[in-house]
């Protein structure tokens, strides 16, 4: 039995989760939630055993020094709360940790058993995985959910993915045992450029949390850093005649597979996201109000999402 103290009732909250490994390509989707604790300031009010979970030989604890005092701080999972306000203030409980060397489905429960005492309605896994796409093309962010009812109400895909998966398609499975709706976002990292950070990546995933969850995120330097990763990156392509010439293939593949998505629907969507984000009306309309909101790596040749 999981007992919360000193967390208040939360208004409509929402699970969001990353895990650093094998899920983590670029550490884009952990860098995504250090992001939202970050500018919500959020408070962390419970961390899971480490003894529990790692195999410290795999994730060793580091030591520093705190006021002249040795101490260590060990692998582990971390939950925090943060209110998200604005004209329909919610609260958001973020999970933050490493992907766990044993015993996962013990793992998923005691999470769920959070869910579950602070009434979350929703849980969004946040994931990013190797792909061949193209840095110079915007980052795509594939939302998938095991639920077709979910995947209707929320213009998500329903995953077909069989093969190997991380603990993100693991708890994702556990979610779904347990009755709890959840999705999954997935960013694809080029694999040309896969060293962390990847800023643009992780700006791509913020985004897509903004449209799930119909709120306002605070940018902060993303937008600058992804620009300054994305130039950097053109340069030492540029260095490089075979890899300039791989990345011009996959502009052109790129390009050819996003054609039928060019339609007045689409084009019109993405419109509104870049209204919404930034806070103008539409042409000849009323100024539109805010949003709500303050201020696995995966190692084989298949980049579809797992679950």
């Amino acid at each position: 039995m999981i007992e919360l103290e000193g967390v208040p009732e939360l208004i409509d909250p929402v699970m969001v989760a990353a895990f650093e490994g094998w899920n983590d390509a670029g550490d884009a989707a952990s860098t995504a939630v250090a992001h939202l604790e970050r500018e919500w300031k959020g408070e962390v009010f419970a961390a899971l055993d480490a003894e529990d979970y790692y195999d410290f030989q795999v994730n060793r604890p580091t030591v520093f020094m705190d006021a002249g005092v040795r101490k260590i701080t060990w692998p582990t999972t971390r939950l925090s709360v943060v209110r998200v306000g604005g004209e329909k203030p919610r609260d958001l409980v973020l999970v933050r940790g490493i992907e766990p060397s044993m015993r996962w489905r013990s793992f998923c429960n005691e999470l769920l058993g959070f869910a579950h005492e602070l009434g979350v309605e929703l849980v969004v896994v946040l994931g990013a995985l190797l792909g061949d796409t193209p840095h110079t093309r915007p980052v795509p962010v594939s939302g998938v959910t095991s639920d077709p009812d979910l995947a209707q109400r929320m213009d998500l895909e329903e995953t077909k993915y069989e093969g190997p998966t991380g603990i993100v398609g693991v708890l994702q499975e556990a979610c779904t045992h347990a009755g709890v709706p959840a999705v999954s976002l997935w960013a694809a990292v080029p694999h040309y450029v896969s060293q962390p950070p990847n800023p643009k990546a992780t700006l791509a995933l913020l985004n897509r949390l903004e449209d799930l969850l119909d709120l306002r995120i605070p940018q902060g330097e993303l937008p600058e850093d992804a620009r300054a990763w994305q130039v950097g990156v053109d340069q030492l392509a540029a260095e490089d005649s075979e890899v300039a010439e791989y990345v011009q293939t996959l502009e052109e593949a790129r390009d050819t597979a996003d054609l039928p998505e060019a339609s007045g629907e689409a084009i019109a969507r993405e419109f509104e996201r870049y209204l919404r984000r930034r806070d103008v009306g539409p042409p000849g309309g009323k100024q539109r109000p805010p949003a709500a909101g303050g201020g696995g790596t995966k190692e084989d040749d298949d980049d579809s999402p797992e679950d």
